[in-house]
């Protein structure tokens, strides 16, 4: 059976950078209020002439050449972001323009924290049945668009980002997949916990809810993740979660039992970039050498709607 697996990624963040001093100045907090409670220390902010399809595409260009490909190359762009300012063109039919991509099938994604991996799944799952060869797979937000900037309790954690993948068929007879299979799912009734709501449209959360549902109930789901791979947690060489707060990620990642794993803490320079967050931190743990090429890697989202997907994936 035909597999996939990722060929290259990328990542892009605005040149803008907002310190915690700079927050300081703006809203009643402090660098020590901030970094005690949610480990950030800087976060990227994009301008308002930096829309979220450009982002994408600046991160997308850079998978696409990482990769060695042209845009003609790509018959599939999916795109994770719940910042869409506008129903149509999508976003992804933004970036396929941007990128003179000619003539690929284009598709949205918005399962907010969790969307990237689960446009990574769709992808694997259109390869897999025969109906793209090779996609473009982009996570990214401007969250700062979506930011009261007033309120302390969210403005301190929102950045802007992009990351992006090349995921490709493989042939089964020279190696085994390397996207595994996910694992994903919500809990419908408390999706009031993580919201984008309104006119204008403002993020909020349940922050305590959020922090209990993550640190509790989410380590046997990820373990499972690991197990449909066929390894278990102390096999992987990373372990790249949803980057939404320093004290969920440390004990949902020691939770998971990934003992020799690499964790990756992006979200101390980068925020919660919602959709990016994911390929953002796994882009620059492998631009850094920080994991090898077929290194085992879990890629765990989970946030909005309480949605989580996970799968295991081996490093480009």
């Amino acid at each position: 059976m035909i597999g996939s697996r990722i060929a290259a990624v990328g990542h892009y963040q605005p040149a803008k950078v907002l310190t915690n001093k700079d927050l300081a100045g703006m809203v009643d907090t402090s660098d020590e209020w901030i970094t005690t409670r949610v480990g950030i220390r800087t976060r990227h902010i994009a301008g308002p002439d930096e829309p979220v399809d450009e982002l994408a595409g600046h991160a997308a260009a850079k998978a696409l050449a990482t990769a060695g490909l042209a845009a003609a190359d790509i018959d599939l762009v999916v795109v994770a972001t719940s910042t869409a300012v506008d129903r149509s063109p999508n976003m992804a039919a933004r970036v396929a323009r941007r990128l003179g991509i000619p003539s690929p099938a284009t598709m949205d994604i918005n399962v907010v924290c969790a969307g990237f991996t689960h446009a990574l799944a769709t992808a694997d799952h259109a390869v897999r049945a025969g109906g793209a060869t090779r996609v473009l797979v982009i996570g990214a937000d401007k969250m700062s668009e979506v930011t009261d900037w007033t309120d302390r309790t969210t403005c301190v954690l929102v950045g802007d980002g992009a990351g992006a993948a090349v995921v490709e068929a493989t042939d089964p007879a020279t190696g085994a997949p390397g996207i595994g299979p996910v694992l994903w799912g919500s809990v419908p009734e408390m999706g009031h916990a993580v919201r984008i709501e309104g006119t204008p449209a403002r993020f909020a959360q349940e922050g305590q809810s959020v922090y209990r549902w993550a640190t509790t109930k989410l380590p046997p789901i990820a373990r499972a993740a690991c197990e449909k791979a066929g390894l278990a947690p102390a096999d992987l060489a990373a372990v790249v979660l949803h980057q939404a707060n320093l004290r969920i990620i440390e004990p949902l990642a020691e939770k998971i039992g990934a003992v020799n794993a690499v964790v990756a803490r992006d979200v101390t320079e980068s925020g919660n970039t919602s959709a990016a967050s994911i390929p953002l931190a796994f882009s620059k743990l492998v631009e850094r050498g920080e994991i090898s090429s077929g290194d085992p890697v879990l890629l765990f989202g989970f946030g909005g709607n309480l949605s989580y997907a996970g799968q295991v994936v081996r490093c480009p």
